[in-house]
């Protein structure tokens, strides 16, 4: 089982009711890019790597970013609640491709989810993002999360929380406008990646992983402890 990380340090001028990670928008170092070969490791250790560092979307001249605090990963074709379940289809062929690439797809038909590809080609697993803590552009996230889409009802930006903003991998991808033309994009590009500020993500809990009916079993789910923005349970299953 991976081990606990050290403490996120919190700075002496922010909130506390506002995500630690989303403290401010100057990077704590300045930014690195993730290379590729972070991804192309075992799942697990990926997954645990992510927390604390920063998804960056880039549409246009806007771009959003939060600092990641909840994954979920799915390995291979043992793993029934993995998409490489059934083997090789149209749908997951990334997962079969090359690490450092994203899996975008509909769950529902209705929610947009992201995922990173890990391990080698040819060996189908990646790493769920469910929840982020906002830190570039959240006013646009706040638009974003506001206007009426399918499956959601329109709110008034001004009732969402910062911390809501990204909880959740459906809520996640619809503030940053990930779609599905983000799908099988290479993180080392300039519309999708994710990059190292120098984040400490704080103590790592592990439990079994959420919102699917089948492979409940496997704790692979890894979120930042007692974290504000995490979605679902917060503590882990003994």
């Amino acid at each position: 089982m991976p081990t606990r990380v050290a403490p996120i340090a919190r700075p002496s001028n922010h909130p506390g009711d506002v995500p630690p990670m989303a403290a401010t928008a100057a990077p704590i170092q300045a930014p690195a890019r993730l290379a590729r070969a972070f991804y192309d490791r075992p799942t697990l250790t990926v997954a645990e790597a992510l927390l604390g560092k920063v998804l960056v979307h880039r549409r246009g001249r806007a771009i959003t970013s939060g600092a990641i605090v909840e994954v979920e990963a799915y390995i291979g074709e043992s793993d029934p609640a993995c998409h490489a379940a059934p083997g090789p289809t149209a749908r997951n062929a990334p997962l079969y491709g090359p690490p450092g690439f994203s899996y975008v797809y509909l769950n529902y038909g209705i929610h947009a989810l992201v995922n990173v590809v890990t391990e080698g080609d040819g060996s189908p697993a990646g790493v769920l993002i469910r929840a982020l803590a906002p830190i570039d552009g959240i006013a646009l996230m706040r638009r974003r999360r506001s206007r009426m889409a399918k499956g959601r009802r329109s709110r008034l930006s001004s009732a969402l929380a910062t911390e809501d903003l990204c909880r959740g991998p459906g809520n996640l991808t619809m503030a940053m406008a990930i779609t599905l033309n983000e799908n099988r994009l290479d993180l080392q590009g300039d519309r999708l990646w994710i990059e190292d500020r120098g984040i400490a993500a704080g103590p790592v809990l592990w439990t079994p992983r959420i919102g699917i009916r089948v492979g409940t079993d496997r704790p692979w789910r890894a979120h930042v402890e007692a974290h504000v923005a995490v979605s679902g349970p917060k503590r882990a299953r003994r």
